[in-house]
């Protein structure tokens, strides 16, 4: 963990606060306890698990981070450079995609996933990493400011002070800091789905055992048994055999087949404790295989991966902004746009908010997967969808040069709006 070796300036000795009137510890599902024995201490080596979490980190992945600022001059998109490039490339060895990712991997394992805040001497952010640690303690200092000392795969620790951690958490009820772990709720579905793969492993090893028993009606010496064992295998259980399929035996042998009653866990028990995890993790069985259609896929979309953009923007805009630039209109936003995972026949029917001018044209190419164009990013409205205030400013633009020809435009509105005269409404009016 040398890369944390830059935040030394921030971090505190654990023995410095051993008066802390408060401590808190969270143990991270990756260790190796007596509850994950059943599947060799890791719950990320679970096939049923990876396949879970897998599309909603591939989801979170691809969020897109944007740095806004709304004020008096309206609203800017990525104002700051710096802001930009810690948001796309958080750390040297990571994208924004790579990261992302790899904390709603420990989001899911453990309902909390840490990421540390990396700072130059004046205060501003320059690097983002995520902490994998097997444990994580709350302390308290002297000052009652909030620690966390994190302690590596490797036995090392590194303790940061909590402003500069960025925090995910779900299933957020008991603690007062950290999310409950799910290791309680799993065991005993572990535990299960490993009774079950054990029992189709050992009826798939007693399915190569003993199938038949020879009984010899007189004693004989251990190498003619197995010598008088060859030839009855050879001779009718051999494929290339001529008389395969058939036995023919003398009364000094007795062939008797043995029928494998091997227990093999039966299909619907294994569906039902697999729809289990499937519901712990809020997921179901089209979304594991990617054969949702684009209700389906809405609908996890806003369960699931919607709740952990707004919490992931909300705390980078915490921690990356202080109160003051929060004041001035600065917020960080993860888009949440699920617009390509949507059919193509919804995709063409957004053009008609191009036209309306409620998208631009590169945001409508964005969710057909293709590049942007120049001038792309201008909105643009039909004429005939107009704003209805359209004569107002028509007349506030009028000069010399175009006056005849506004004129003209305005005579052509005001002339359509005056309905025709009813055939035979002279006579009427006669007679009246």
């Amino acid at each position: 963990m040398a890369i944390f070796s830059r935040k030394n300036s921030r971090s505190r000795d654990p023995t410095e606060m051993k008066n802390a009137t408060q401590q808190d510890q969270f143990k991270m599902v990756t260790t190796w306890g007596e509850y994950y024995y059943s599947w060799n201490g890791k719950l990320y080596e679970s096939d049923i698990i990876r396949a879970c979490i897998r599309p909603k980190a591939k989801a979170i992945g691809k969020l897109v981070p944007k740095h806004i600022r709304y004020d008096k001059n309206g609203l800017t998109v990525n104002p700051k450079p710096y802001i930009r490039m810690l948001l796309e490339y958080p750390n040297p060895y990571m994208t924004a995609q790579q990261f992302q990712e790899k904390m709603a991997m420990q989001l899911c394992l453990n309902n909390n996933a840490f990421a540390l805040i990396v700072r130059d001497d004046n205060g501003m952010p320059m690097q983002l990493y995520p902490i994998p640690a097997v444990m994580v303690e709350a302390k308290y200092g002297k000052d009652g400011v909030l620690f966390l000392q994190f302690t590596y795969k490797n036995g090392k620790q590194g303790t940061f002070p909590y402003s500069d951690i960025v925090h995910l958490r779900q299933d957020f009820c008991e603690s007062d800091l950290f999310g409950e772990s799910p290791i309680k709720a799993l065991q005993p579905l572990m535990e299960c789905v490993g009774y079950i793969d054990q029992g189709i492993v050992k009826a798939i090893k007693n399915s190569g055992m003993i199938r038949w028993l020879l009984k010899f009606s007189q004693s004989l010496r251990p190498e003619d048994v197995k010598k008088n064992t060859q030839e009855f295998v050879d001779n009718y259980l051999s494929v290339e055999s001529e008389t395969f399929g058939a036995a023919g035996i003398d009364s000094k042998t007795e062939a008797k087949q043995i029928e494998p009653k091997d227990y093999v866990p039966n299909a619907s028990q294994s569906d039902r404790i697999t729809d289990r995890v499937y519901s712990f993790f809020n997921t179901n069985k089209k979304i594991v295989q990617s054969a949702w259609n684009e209700d389906e896929w809405n609908a996890y979309f806003e369960a699931e991966i919607e709740p952990v953009a707004i919490q992931l923007g909300q705390i980078m805009t915490e921690r990356l902004f202080t109160r003051n630039e929060y004041y001035f209109g600065n917020t960080i936003v993860y888009e949440a746009s699920n617009l390509q995972c949507a059919s193509l026949s919804t995709k063409l029917n957004f053009q008609a908010m191009v036209d309306r001018g409620a998208m631009t044209p590169n945001e409508w190419r964005g969710t057909m997967n293709m590049a942007p164009i120049k001038d792309g990013d201008q909105p643009i409205r039909r004429l005939d969808t107009q704003v209805v205030n359209m004569v107002e400013t028509a007349l506030e633009k009028m000069d010399k040069e175009n006056c005849f020809v506004i004129a003209d435009v305005i005579g052509r509105l005001l002339q359509t709006a005056i309905p025709k005269p009813i055939e035979g409404g002279e006579n009427n009016a006669e007679k009246i």
